[in-house]
């Protein structure tokens, strides 16, 4: 595996030519100068493509600590930089996505619980977020920790946030439409993890740079494989990002080279950093590309997202139809989203 720090440093070498030549930034001080120009000024640059058809990508594993929410965060952030309208879906009833955005979570804030157990739709919960006007977000509250054990008796309960997504998308005007829907699931693989896995058309899975973190992965794959049988034909492992690496170590690079061996061109390239800004953004109500554009964290969720969209580009349409319960699909077509069938 190549060293990320190389690839960020030809990166940008690569920014640095194409601009006529900046003064040398092999200091750490010029790096990081150099990195944060590059965020904070990402409405100046071109932005990213938009894809083919909106993309609602599930964001799992069921082991905790592994970054399933600093990715969800993080690369919702720089996707709306670069001028996609994203919509992130906090399913954890912990709330740390809606921390980490700086969308208020407390007792009685309308939240994605609503939409699940009660009557309300998901534009009656969608909240503004202060990292970009592209970027919206549906909280959680700790009501959502009670709406396992109230789905069960609910019929269709599995397709709940597919139908609301659903709903959501259709009632919007093609201009105002999501290029991506980005859920953060809890880290465990139950009720509220089951209904992101059939609102979602891709899973993206967090795997941190560490042993620990292969296990029980199979599980998971399994469960995407039995949700890809009887509830959601179109759910497919489209990405897979490697977390948490420390360069220091060997043990990094061999868990990164073993995953790599294993799922192949699933993988990013872009692989993200063990980086103390990362950690310290949520508690300013924050992502790390808001609270420290220069860090290391942020360019490399940059990378991945840059990675990410690259990858939507040429994705083909999703037959929902032979899905009992499912509704339509929806596609982009120009950089607009469009309603299949419209």
């Amino acid at each position: 595996m190549s060293d990320p720090g190389e690839r960020l440093r030809s990166s940008l070498a690569a920014d640095q030519s194409s601009s006529g030549g900046m003064a040398d930034f092999d200091s750490p001080i010029a790096m990081e100068a150099l990195r944060a120009t590059r965020v904070l000024h990402a409405a100046d640059q071109d932005p990213f493509p938009a894809p083919a058809r909106i993309r609602i990508i599930t964001i799992a594993n069921q082991k905790g600590g592994v970054g399933k929410t600093t990715s969800t965060v993080n690369l919702g952030v720089a996707l709306a930089l670069y001028g996609l309208r994203t919509l992130v879906i906090d399913l954890d009833p912990q709330g740390n996505a809606s921390t980490a955005l700086g969308v208020d979570h407390t007792v009685g804030t309308p939240s994605i619980y609503d939409a699940l157990v009660g009557d309300s739709t998901l534009t009656e919960v969608v909240h503004p977020t202060t990292a970009s006007p592209h970027l919206l977000c549906v909280p959680a509250t700790i009501d959502l920790a009670g709406a396992e054990i109230e789905l069960v008796s609910v019929v269709a309960r599995e397709h709940r946030l597919r139908r609301a997504i659903e709903g959501y998308i259709a009632a919007l005007p093609p201009e105002k439409r999501p290029h991506y829907v980005l859920i953060d699931c809890p880290p465990s693989l139950g009720l509220l993890t089951l209904n992101a896995l059939v609102a979602g058309d891709e899973v993206l899975i967090p795997i941190q740079c560490e042993y620990y973190a292969l296990e029980g992965l199979g599980q998971l794959l399994n469960n995407i494989d039995l949700v890809r049988q009887h509830l959601n034909p179109g759910i497919a492992v489209r990405t897979i990002l490697l977390t948490m690496y420390d360069g220091r170590t060997k043990l990094a690079d061999q868990v990164a080279d073993e995953v790599r061996n294993h799922f192949g061109d699933v993988v990013l390239d872009a692989v993200i950093p063990r980086n103390v800004r990362v950690s310290e953004a949520p508690g300013y109500g924050q992502s790390v590309l808001t609270y420290d554009p220069g860090s290391r964290g942020s360019t490399s969720y940059v990378e991945a997202a840059r990675e990410l969209a690259h990858r939507g580009v040429g994705l083909p349409p999703i037959d929902r139809t032979s899905t009992p319960g499912a509704a339509t699909a929806f596609a982009v077509a120009d950089g607009v989203s469009t309603q299949d069938g419209q």
